[in-house]
């Protein structure tokens, strides 16, 4: 054998022995946003000795990442059953801060009345503000739920916005209601943060665009199902029997929560891996509901410092920048679009289109089904975008695919916001304008599930930064959209003001996406944490 042999095998031999010493629990996180999916291409790039430790999928397709440990209480080795109701839960509870939301628009006019004011004083005061606070409530629950776990800052935070939206439904006068109205947006937005972490913990990542694809739907369509649903109320009884009704919605997660939803958080970085779910028993069950088992667990977690600081050392970097504001934009148009079509709608000619209070509450109906439609074109899109990018890479997934997804919604987003500009503006059939909704709505569903799986990909130790930032984002290029978007249309016409919208969105969509997909691996190689 020659020297070159010698030292090529020996080198293969000390790259064999460094990848034996990798611990798998947390091998994914170091190679944030690419990853290794098919067996054979990781006996290819890792060796036979490594891959043979390897857990795979049940049809031996796909590496699972993150690796499943040994223990049953390890929630990746969960029962299906067990998931999916925990699913099931976190969607339901993701709905509670929009829909909460979004009562105000089905009682803007009964409020108004009620307290002697315009309707866009109502907008002002109560939409606008609850919606601003939907998004800074989620910081101060991710560092609590970093510390704590995430079952009791979910159970407290529903806790604290159901008292708060009881009292909204008993609030005598108009400063009362809008603090109400505000701190029950502030707390409840704990589901729309716990439940990315939910989705991660649960599920490995290949299923996790279509889980995410769930959840997604439900904070979505969330602010679409009240207006829809308690319009009709209103407009035969009091607005405060919509408040009631959704008090008692909120009753019924808490309920949920209380009897069947588990702590995720499996503190998989510790060696040995601390389980103090073992223990099992109705004490650990309300401790942990409470918050007391997460004060003990809390010594093994991320120190004060790095908890309080981490959102600020996430947000900077210039792939996740990029795309938050992208996302920021295009979400926060379509949050004025609920918030203000009720006004278009419901306003006499020629502000608007002078429905009845009834026919405004069916029209809430189109964002429903629209966003059911992006939900199932999701599904199906993003799977086979997915496992596309496999095939093409030769068995690796690169974070970037995601982002593919984001042409197609572009493409309804422009149609959506043209169409119904120029239906609104002009007076077009009900079927124009329910159409150009209907398409907006879809596309939104379609580009932030892409967002949301893109940016967990890149970041995989970070969930709940990514995900408070993108909710934060969200609502912060929303809230404010109420304030010009009516009299920028009843000055120059609504397809000016949709028009522009969707043509920013353009803009920032044609310099943003394109580049990440060409600089992303660049960006995350250096800039990743």
């Amino acid at each position: 054998m020659s020297d070159s042999e010698k030292h090529v095998n020996e080198q293969h031999s000390q790259e064999g022995s460094s990848m034996e010493e990798i611990d798998l629990v947390t091998f994914h996180e170091k190679r944030a946003g690419r990853l290794v999916v098919d067996p054979e291409e990781a006996k290819i790039e890792f060796g036979e000795a490594f891959t043979s430790r390897l857990k795979l999928s049940r049809d031996g397709t796909k590496i699972l990442w993150p690796q499943p440990t040994d223990s049953p209480h390890d929630p990746m080795n969960w029962s299906d059953r067990k998931k999916a109701l925990h699913l099931m839960i976190i969607t339901l509870a993701a709905i509670v801060p929009d829909f909460d939301s979004g009562i105000g628009i089905a009682a803007i006019f009964a409020l108004a009345n009620q307290f002697n004011v315009d309707t866009g004083v109502i907008n002002n005061m109560t939409s606008n503000w609850s919606i601003f606070l939907l998004g800074w409530g989620g910081i101060p629950a991710i560092w609590l739920i970093r510390r704590y776990g995430r079952l009791p800052i979910l159970f407290w935070s529903q806790v604290l916005a159901l008292g708060f939206l009881v009292g909204c439904t008993f609030a005598p006068n108009l400063k009362t209601f809008t603090a109400m109205r505000c701190l029950t947006a502030f707390f409840a937005t704990a589901p729309q943060i716990t439940g990315l972490y939910v989705v991660t913990d649960l599920f490995p990542f290949h299923l996790q665009a279509r889980k995410l694809n769930i959840w997604t739907m439900g904070f979505i369509i969330s602010p679409f199902l009240s207006p829809f649903a308690f319009g009709f109320l209103v407009a035969r009884t009091t607005w405060r029997w919509a408040y009631g009704i959704g008090s008692i919605y909120g009753a019924i997660v808490c309920i949920l929560i209380v009897l069947f939803m588990e702590e995720t958080m499996y503190d998989r970085h510790v060696k040995p891996i601390p389980e103090p779910m073992a223990k099992g028993g109705w004490r650990y069950r309300i401790e942990t509901l409470v918050g007391i088992t997460g004060a003990k667990m809390a010594k093994y977690r991320m120190s004060w410092f790095e908890t309080l600081s981490s959102p600020f050392r996430v947000v900077w970097r210039p792939h996740l920048l990029g795309i938050l504001f992208f996302e920021a934009l295009l979400f926060g148009f379509s949050i004025g679009i609920n918030v203000t079509n009720a006004v278009f709608l419901g306003s006499p000619p020629p502000r608007g289109f002078g429905w009845s209070e009834f026919a405004v509450a069916g029209g809430y109906g189109t964002p429903i089904v629209a966003v059911l439609v992006g939900e199932l074109i999701g599904r199906f899109n993003n799977d086979f975008i997915q496992n596309w990018s496999i095939r093409r890479n030769r068995g690796v997934f690169y974070a970037e695919s995601r982002l593919w997804a984001c042409y197609l919604a572009i493409v309804l987003y422009i149609c959506g916001f043209l169409l119904l500009g120029g239906a609104l503006q002009n007076n077009l059939s009900p079927g124009a304008l329910i159409m150009g909704w209907g398409i907006a709505e879809t596309a939104v569903m379609i580009n932030t599930v892409a967002v949301y799986a893109y940016c967990n990909d890149c970041f995989p130790k970070h969930q709940g930064e990514i995900s408070a930032l993108i909710n934060l984002a969200r609502t912060l290029g929303g809230f404010s959209v109420a304030y010009f978007q009516v009299p920028w249309a009843e000055k120059h016409g609504a397809l000016q003001t949709f028009g522009c919208e969707a043509a920013i969105v353009v803009g920032l969509f044609i310099l943003i996406v394109p580049w990440l997909q060409l600089k992303g691996a660049a960006l995350r190689e250096r800039f990743s944490m």
